[in-house]
Protein backbone atom coordinates (compact mmCIF):
# COMPACT_ATOMS: atom_id res chain seq x y z
CA UNK A 1 0.00 0.00 0.00
CA UNK A 2 1.58 3.46 -1.26
CA UNK A 3 1.97 6.33 1.39
CA UNK A 4 -0.93 8.06 1.92
CA UNK A 5 -3.11 5.46 0.73
CA UNK A 6 -6.13 4.09 3.18
CA UNK A 7 -7.82 1.04 3.27
CA UNK A 8 -11.71 1.22 3.13
CA UNK A 9 -14.10 1.10 5.82
CA UNK A 10 -16.81 -1.12 5.64
CA UNK A 11 -19.66 -0.68 7.88
CA UNK A 12 -21.63 -3.77 9.20
CA UNK A 13 -23.78 -2.17 11.78
CA UNK A 14 -27.66 -2.72 10.69
CA UNK A 15 -29.11 0.86 10.26
CA UNK A 16 -30.64 2.04 13.32
CA UNK A 17 -34.65 1.51 13.20
CA UNK A 18 -34.65 -0.52 9.84
CA UNK A 19 -34.92 -4.56 9.39
CA UNK A 20 -33.69 -4.63 5.40
CA UNK A 21 -32.37 -2.16 2.89
CA UNK A 22 -32.76 -2.51 -1.04
CA UNK A 23 -30.87 -0.07 -3.33
CA UNK A 24 -32.81 0.67 -6.66
CA UNK A 25 -30.34 0.80 -9.41
CA UNK A 26 -29.63 1.32 -12.99
CA UNK A 27 -26.13 2.42 -14.09
CA UNK A 28 -28.13 5.03 -16.78
CA UNK A 29 -30.36 7.71 -16.23
CA UNK A 30 -33.35 8.23 -17.68
CA UNK A 31 -34.99 4.24 -17.41
CA UNK A 32 -37.59 4.91 -14.91
CA UNK A 33 -35.32 3.85 -11.81
CA UNK A 34 -37.24 6.52 -9.40
CA UNK A 35 -40.38 5.64 -10.48
CA UNK A 36 -39.54 1.61 -10.21
CA UNK A 37 -38.73 2.77 -6.20
CA UNK A 38 -41.28 5.38 -5.43
CA UNK A 39 -43.73 2.32 -6.93
CA UNK A 40 -42.10 -0.78 -5.31
CA UNK A 41 -42.30 1.45 -1.76
CA UNK A 42 -46.11 2.30 -2.69
CA UNK A 43 -46.87 -1.57 -3.23
CA UNK A 44 -45.25 -2.99 0.16
CA UNK A 45 -47.07 0.27 2.10
CA UNK A 46 -50.21 -0.78 0.56
CA UNK A 47 -48.99 -4.14 1.81
CA UNK A 48 -48.84 -3.28 5.30
CA UNK A 49 -45.26 -3.37 5.54
CA UNK A 50 -43.48 0.08 7.25
CA UNK A 51 -41.63 1.58 4.73
CA UNK A 52 -39.42 4.10 4.17
CA UNK A 53 -37.73 5.94 0.84
CA UNK A 54 -34.43 7.82 0.56
CA UNK A 55 -33.39 9.58 -2.04
CA UNK A 56 -28.98 9.01 -2.59
CA UNK A 57 -29.29 11.32 -5.80
CA UNK A 58 -28.05 13.96 -4.61
CA UNK A 59 -27.61 16.21 -7.57
CA UNK A 60 -30.51 15.49 -8.99
CA UNK A 61 -33.40 14.20 -6.13
CA UNK A 62 -36.98 13.61 -7.72
CA UNK A 63 -38.48 12.20 -4.85
CA UNK A 64 -40.17 15.35 -3.54
CA UNK A 65 -42.25 15.71 -6.79
CA UNK A 66 -42.88 12.34 -7.31
CA UNK A 67 -44.05 11.51 -3.48
CA UNK A 68 -45.86 15.06 -3.59
CA UNK A 69 -44.49 16.92 -0.66
CA UNK A 70 -41.64 19.71 0.28
CA UNK A 71 -40.28 21.29 3.25
CA UNK A 72 -37.48 20.80 5.33
CA UNK A 73 -37.52 18.01 7.96
CA UNK A 74 -37.21 19.06 11.70
CA UNK A 75 -33.87 17.70 13.56
CA UNK A 76 -35.29 15.99 16.95
CA UNK A 77 -32.97 15.05 19.59
CA UNK A 78 -29.88 15.21 17.16
CA UNK A 79 -31.78 13.14 14.45
CA UNK A 80 -33.02 14.22 11.04
CA UNK A 81 -37.04 13.73 11.06
CA UNK A 82 -37.83 12.15 7.68
CA UNK A 83 -41.06 13.52 6.23
CA UNK A 84 -43.62 11.37 5.53
CA UNK A 85 -45.76 10.49 2.00
CA UNK A 86 -48.75 8.45 2.20
CA UNK A 87 -47.47 6.92 4.77
CA UNK A 88 -43.87 6.58 3.39
CA UNK A 89 -41.38 7.64 5.16
CA UNK A 90 -39.12 10.15 2.65
CA UNK A 91 -35.42 11.87 2.69
CA UNK A 92 -34.23 13.66 -0.01
CA UNK A 93 -31.57 16.52 -0.37
CA UNK A 94 -34.52 18.00 -2.67
CA UNK A 95 -35.91 19.11 0.72
CA UNK A 96 -33.05 21.05 1.81
CA UNK A 97 -32.27 22.75 -1.84
CA UNK A 98 -35.14 24.23 -3.93
CA UNK A 99 -35.75 22.20 -7.17
CA UNK A 100 -34.54 24.61 -9.00
CA UNK A 101 -31.01 25.00 -7.66
CA UNK A 102 -27.92 22.92 -8.84
CA UNK A 103 -25.77 21.34 -6.12
CA UNK A 104 -21.90 22.22 -6.83
CA UNK A 105 -20.41 19.68 -4.34
CA UNK A 106 -17.13 17.56 -4.30
CA UNK A 107 -17.07 14.04 -3.85
CA UNK A 108 -16.69 14.10 0.35
CA UNK A 109 -19.12 15.96 0.68
CA UNK A 110 -21.64 14.19 -1.35
CA UNK A 111 -20.66 11.46 1.01
CA UNK A 112 -21.29 12.78 4.16
CA UNK A 113 -24.23 14.03 3.21
CA UNK A 114 -25.41 10.65 2.53
CA UNK A 115 -23.92 9.51 5.72
CA UNK A 116 -26.28 11.35 6.87
CA UNK A 117 -29.11 11.05 5.59
CA UNK A 118 -28.87 7.00 5.70
CA UNK A 119 -27.56 6.67 9.60
CA UNK A 120 -28.91 10.34 11.05
CA UNK A 121 -32.04 10.01 10.10
CA UNK A 122 -35.00 8.83 12.44
CA UNK A 123 -35.97 5.98 10.26
CA UNK A 124 -37.83 3.97 12.52
CA UNK A 125 -37.48 2.90 16.41
CA UNK A 126 -36.31 -0.54 18.38
CA UNK A 127 -39.76 -1.14 19.05
CA UNK A 128 -41.49 0.18 15.59
CA UNK A 129 -38.54 -1.07 12.69
CA UNK A 130 -39.04 0.14 9.04
CA UNK A 131 -39.46 -3.38 7.36
CA UNK A 132 -38.26 -2.07 4.19
CA UNK A 133 -35.97 1.44 3.57
CA UNK A 134 -35.34 1.47 -0.57
CA UNK A 135 -32.79 3.86 -1.32
CA UNK A 136 -33.05 5.33 -4.90
CA UNK A 137 -29.29 5.63 -6.61
CA UNK A 138 -28.02 7.62 -8.87
CA UNK A 139 -26.75 6.52 -12.21
CA UNK A 140 -23.74 5.25 -13.04
CA UNK A 141 -21.17 3.39 -11.00
CA UNK A 142 -19.15 6.12 -9.21
CA UNK A 143 -18.81 7.10 -5.55
CA UNK A 144 -22.43 7.23 -4.48
CA UNK A 145 -22.87 3.06 -5.01
CA UNK A 146 -19.31 2.91 -3.30
CA UNK A 147 -20.14 5.03 -0.47
CA UNK A 148 -23.62 3.25 0.52
CA UNK A 149 -22.14 -0.39 0.25
CA UNK A 150 -19.56 1.08 2.46
CA UNK A 151 -21.63 2.61 4.84
CA UNK A 152 -24.56 0.08 5.43
CA UNK A 153 -25.11 -3.66 4.86
CA UNK A 154 -27.35 -3.11 1.52
CA UNK A 155 -29.47 -7.11 1.60
CA UNK A 156 -29.55 -6.62 -1.75
CA UNK A 157 -30.04 -4.01 -5.76
CA UNK A 158 -32.87 -4.42 -7.94
CA UNK A 159 -31.58 -3.18 -11.50
CA UNK A 160 -33.90 -1.46 -13.55
CA UNK A 161 -33.30 -1.25 -16.83
CA UNK A 162 -35.18 -0.84 -20.50
CA UNK A 163 -35.17 -2.89 -23.68
CA UNK A 164 -32.71 -0.93 -25.48
CA UNK A 165 -29.43 -2.45 -25.96
CA UNK A 166 -27.60 0.73 -24.35
CA UNK A 167 -29.45 0.69 -21.24
CA UNK A 168 -28.80 -3.45 -20.99
CA UNK A 169 -25.22 -2.59 -21.39
CA UNK A 170 -24.71 -0.22 -18.48
CA UNK A 171 -27.56 -2.06 -16.14
CA UNK A 172 -24.89 -4.87 -16.93
CA UNK A 173 -22.12 -2.94 -15.43
CA UNK A 174 -24.50 -2.13 -12.32
CA UNK A 175 -24.68 -5.31 -11.60
CA UNK A 176 -21.12 -5.97 -12.05
CA UNK A 177 -20.30 -3.51 -9.85
CA UNK A 178 -22.34 -4.90 -6.71
CA UNK A 179 -21.12 -8.51 -7.08
CA UNK A 180 -17.60 -7.27 -6.72
CA UNK A 181 -18.88 -5.87 -3.17
CA UNK A 182 -21.12 -8.38 -2.55
CA UNK A 183 -24.14 -7.24 -2.91
CA UNK A 184 -26.92 -9.56 -3.52
CA UNK A 185 -29.01 -8.95 -7.20
CA UNK A 186 -32.45 -9.46 -6.17
CA UNK A 187 -32.87 -9.54 -9.94
CA UNK A 188 -33.69 -7.51 -12.94
CA UNK A 189 -36.80 -5.17 -14.00
CA UNK A 190 -37.74 -4.43 -17.35
CA UNK A 191 -38.87 -0.89 -17.45
CA UNK A 192 -40.99 1.16 -20.64
CA UNK A 193 -41.32 -2.71 -22.43
CA UNK A 194 -43.94 -1.31 -24.62
CA UNK A 195 -46.42 0.84 -25.19
CA UNK A 196 -50.17 -0.48 -25.77
CA UNK A 197 -52.11 2.13 -27.77
CA UNK A 198 -55.61 2.69 -26.13
CA UNK A 199 -57.53 3.04 -30.17
CA UNK A 200 -56.22 -0.46 -31.62
CA UNK A 201 -54.73 -1.88 -28.61
CA UNK A 202 -51.82 -2.85 -30.35
CA UNK A 203 -48.70 -3.17 -28.46
CA UNK A 204 -45.66 -0.93 -29.91
CA UNK A 205 -41.80 -1.59 -28.44
CA UNK A 206 -40.37 1.75 -28.35
CA UNK A 207 -37.59 0.91 -26.99
CA UNK A 208 -36.78 -2.89 -28.04
CA UNK A 209 -37.88 -6.13 -26.50
CA UNK A 210 -36.67 -8.86 -24.11
CA UNK A 211 -33.05 -6.80 -23.32
CA UNK A 212 -34.13 -7.03 -19.40
CA UNK A 213 -35.05 -10.72 -20.04
CA UNK A 214 -31.42 -11.28 -21.62
CA UNK A 215 -29.76 -9.32 -19.21
CA UNK A 216 -31.28 -11.34 -16.38
CA UNK A 217 -30.33 -14.77 -18.39
CA UNK A 218 -26.42 -14.03 -19.08
CA UNK A 219 -26.06 -12.15 -15.68
CA UNK A 220 -27.77 -15.60 -14.01
CA UNK A 221 -30.11 -13.61 -12.06
CA UNK A 222 -33.78 -13.33 -11.33
CA UNK A 223 -36.13 -11.46 -14.03
CA UNK A 224 -38.49 -9.63 -12.32
CA UNK A 225 -41.19 -8.63 -14.97
CA UNK A 226 -41.56 -6.03 -17.19
CA UNK A 227 -43.10 -2.56 -16.75
CA UNK A 228 -45.13 -0.97 -20.12
CA UNK A 229 -45.17 1.91 -21.00
CA UNK A 230 -48.32 3.52 -19.03
CA UNK A 231 -50.11 7.09 -19.11
CA UNK A 232 -50.99 7.00 -15.64
CA UNK A 233 -47.53 5.65 -13.90
CA UNK A 234 -46.20 9.12 -15.68
CA UNK A 235 -49.12 11.43 -14.90
CA UNK A 236 -49.15 9.52 -10.97
CA UNK A 237 -45.63 10.11 -11.10
CA UNK A 238 -45.90 14.33 -12.28
CA UNK A 239 -49.12 14.58 -9.49
CA UNK A 240 -46.67 12.90 -6.71
CA UNK A 241 -49.73 10.65 -6.47
CA UNK A 242 -49.83 6.95 -5.62
CA UNK A 243 -50.21 5.26 -9.22
CA UNK A 244 -53.20 2.56 -9.01
CA UNK A 245 -51.05 -0.90 -10.01
CA UNK A 246 -54.72 -2.17 -10.98
CA UNK A 247 -52.27 -4.70 -13.51
CA UNK A 248 -50.90 -5.53 -10.39
CA UNK A 249 -47.00 -4.79 -12.30
CA UNK A 250 -45.05 -4.41 -9.05
CA UNK A 251 -46.99 -7.27 -6.21
CA UNK A 252 -44.83 -10.00 -7.58
CA UNK A 253 -41.90 -8.13 -7.00
CA UNK A 254 -42.52 -7.06 -3.67
CA UNK A 255 -42.68 -10.38 -2.00
CA UNK A 256 -38.63 -11.01 -3.23
CA UNK A 257 -38.48 -7.70 -0.80
CA UNK A 258 -40.15 -8.45 2.24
Amino acid sequence: MSAGTKKAVWNFTPIEGVARVYAVASGKGGVGKSTTAVNLAHALSNAGKRVGLLDADIYGPSLPRMMGINGKPDIKEGMIVPLKSHGIAVMSMGFLVGEDSALVWRGPQVTKALYQMLRQTAWGTKDTPLDVLIIDMPPGTGDTHLSLVQQAPINGAVIVTTPQDVAVADARKCIDMFQKVNVPIVGVIENMSGFTDPDSGKLHAIFGSGGGLRLARSCNVPFLGEIPIDMALREAADAGAPYSDARGFYTPIIDRLS
